[in-house]
């Protein structure tokens, strides 16, 4: 019976040490993402993407040694579950986390792993205060983004409107209960202004209203030339038909939440012809080499602009794990905040240590061709 027991004892320590040893071959990697609800196609496009990249990494060695392991949760674009979500992906040790997609929850979850020394990365939040404390205006230790800020997106917009569109007069339609709405609409507004245009209608909605007809029918009256809808692809899809509808003539105009196909698919003719501002598209030079091995791999296009830019948030977290020779959180915040020059999906890569923003990050206009079940690439901007 001793003997016996001595025998079962070995076998413990043995599977213990097996199981640590297994353990210490891999490196964590969180990712906080949309699998369902109304942003579930980018997060989906956002989690292949990932996987396909972490096997190729994989493939060729890993991380210092060690398999890279994604772990993966559904934030289902919802605040207090992506704050749960940042709590869990602590506990479980990751070493960086990819994401969130959308700011409001990415300024929610930010604190959790400022506390933990975590790095975030988000993929496509573009509000500047995803880097910046809300309160105190200092910038977060450990919050980065590979994407261009609103700001940017709202001038790029503001500028195409006057420039390409000819626009003097325009309206807003924005959801006040989305920090992406309200900020965005601010920027537009103010760009539009410095470029001799004047906004004369701004109607706003609540966040899952469907029906816009008397905002809409107060911008009908001002006559705008364009008019910026700065939602997701759902909302600006029912105010493209209700405006359409009610006889607006006027261009739309819209931001990087358009970038799906369900924008066609809800929307039909009303939106045929509509603008909107975009991280990347499908024919961008840069990015040929990832959207042909993620249809040979999915069998289907990737959906912009989640995936390109979940990429370049790993080979954000790869490199910063080369340079600093560590997993160590601060180690690799420092090493994040002075990026230069990396080759990312996207193109090249710079980090601004002040901001925690990338320099010179491109946008792109893109058009709505219904008939053609596509987007169509316009004009791409650099630096202002």
């Amino acid at each position: 019976m001793k003997k016996f027991v001595i025998f079962c004892f070995s076998i413990m320590l043995t599977l213990s040490f097996a199981g640590a040893a297994f353990a210490a071959e891999v490196v964590r990697i969180g990712h906080t993402v949309s699998l369902t609800g109304g942003a579930s196609m980018w997060g989906q496009s956002e989690a292949n993407a990932i996987d396909m990249l972490v096997k190729k990494m994989n493939s060729e060695g890993g991380l210092l040694g060690k398999q890279i392991e994604i772990v993966r949760y559904d934030n289902r674009n919802d605040t207090v579950e992506a704050v749960n979500v940042a709590r869990r992906l602590v506990a479980d040790k990751v070493i960086a986390v990819i994401g969130p997609a959308q700011s409001g929850r990415a300024i929610a979850s930010a604190p959790v792993y400022e506390r933990a020394q975590i790095p975030m990365i988000v993929t496509t939040a573009t509000n500047p205060y995803v880097t910046i404390d809300q309160k105190t205006g200092q910038l977060l230790q450990y919050a980065f983004r590979p994407c261009f800020i609103d700001p940017y997106q709202g001038t790029v917009a503001a500028r195409f409107a006057v420039d390409d569109l000819n626009a003097t007069k325009a309206a807003i339609l924005y959801d006040v209960g989305d920090d992406y709405g309200q900020w965005l609409s601010r920027y537009f507004e103010e760009a539009f202004a410095e470029k001799g245009g004047k906004v004369v209608a701004k109607e706003a909605f609540r966040t899952e209203e469907l029906d816009y007809r008397a905002q809409l029918g107060k911008i009908k009256e001002q006559e705008p030339d364009v008019i910026f809808i700065p939602t997701s692809q759902k909302e600006a899809a029912m105010a493209a038909k209700q405006a359409r509808d009610l006889g607006i003539k006027a261009v739309l105009l819209g931001t990087d939440n358009w970038g799906s196909p369900d924008i066609i698919d809800l929307g039909g003719d009303a939106v045929n012809g509509a603008y909107f501002v975009n991280l990347t598209d499908l024919d961008d030079p840069d990015i040929q080499a990832f959207v042909k091995e993620y249809k040979e791999i999915y069998g289907a296009e990737p959906v912009l602009p989640n995936p390109v830019m979940a990429q370049d948030a790993l080979i954000m977290i790869a490199e910063a794990v080369k340079v600093a020779g560590s997993f160590e959180g601060e180690k690799l915040a420092q090493a994040l905040a002075n990026l230069k020059n990396i080759s990312v999906t996207s193109g090249t890569l710079t980090m601004d240590p002040t901001t925690h923003n990338p320099l010179d990050k491109p946008a792109v206009i893109q058009q709505v061709d219904v008939p053609n079940n596509k987007f169509v690439f316009v004009k791409k901007y650099g630096a202002m």
